[in-house]
């Protein structure tokens, strides 16, 4: 199997652990050209969204990190990732998207004003401010999804838990992390200790370290950022409007195809 993907990808730190959980062997690339809009290729061929992750699988071609998982359940039952009753597994589905979505967009937005320097000054504080608020709110909301369990899927690590932990993770990058001593934050270290989670993180890590120059890079016309749903939601409600009419006048940010 091979996967496309980027380190920094919560979406492909999912696919990863998911694959890695079930003990299943797979390649790792970064499509080449990945964030420019480029629409040939490859990579393009998989996946007309042009986004990461993607799973090639003999003749499938399969992308959106959810489908994927669901046919990584499907297709490799065992170890489940999903709990057996229909309530568990909805309310999994429902962690999984509210991350995908909300979590998501706020990390995001915090990459384009660190990495991407999109806004300085005031308006960086501004939207900084405005994360931090929303990330406590969704921290609080995930403790109590947690409540006293061992794992967010109950006594087994699984599909709610690969899907928070991507992106709680990315919330200690940027400042924002849960409680000191919570059970929360007792979570966190423990799942870090799964090599499945290890592995993953540490790729992440080291695509931090090569995130020096993503705002010269922005600057010369090799990335246009694709500011999709709730993306695009995030950087207007949190008074980034601004960053979105410079990106569209400097051509540097893109949607969703087509």
């Amino acid at each position: 199997m091979l996967v496309y993907e980027h380190p920094l990808s919560s979406y492909a730190q999912k696919v990863k652990i998911a694959l890695r959980e079930k003990g299943l062997a797979f390649e790792l690339e970064v499509p080449p050209a990945l964030g420019s809009g480029s629409t040939t290729g490859p990579f393009i061929d998989g996946n007309p969204r042009a986004e990461v992750p993607t799973l090639i699988d003999g003749d499938a071609r399969i992308f959106d990190s959810t489908i994927i998982l669901e046919y990584i359940e499907e297709k490799w039952p065992e170890p489940p990732l999903m709990p057996r009753d229909p309530a568990g597994r909805a309310r999994a589905r429902m962690i999984e998207d509210l991350c995908d979505t909300h979590y998501e967009a706020i990390n995001w937005g915090m990459g384009e004003v660190g990495w991407f320097k999109r806004a300085e000054g005031a308006l960086a504080e501004t939207l900084r401010a405005a994360a931090g608020a929303q990330t406590a709110a969704i921290q609080t909301w995930l403790a109590g999804q947690l409540g006293s369990a061992e794992y967010f899927t109950g006594e087994f690590f699984g599909w709610a838990d690969l899907s928070v932990a991507p992106y709680l993770n990315r919330s200690v990058f940027y400042g924002f992390p849960p409680a000191p001593g919570s059970p929360l934050a007792r979570w966190l270290e423990r799942i870090r200790a799964r090599p499945s989670v290890a592995q993953t993180f540490t790729e992440y890590e080291g695509a931090i370290a090569r995130m020096g120059d993503a705002a010269a890079r922005l600057a010369s016309g090799a990335m246009r950022r694709e500011y999709r749903d709730h993306r695009l939601e995030w950087m207007i409600k949190s008074g980034g409007i601004e960053v979105v009419l410079a990106g569209l006048e400097k051509n540097n940010i893109r949607f969703s195809w087509p």
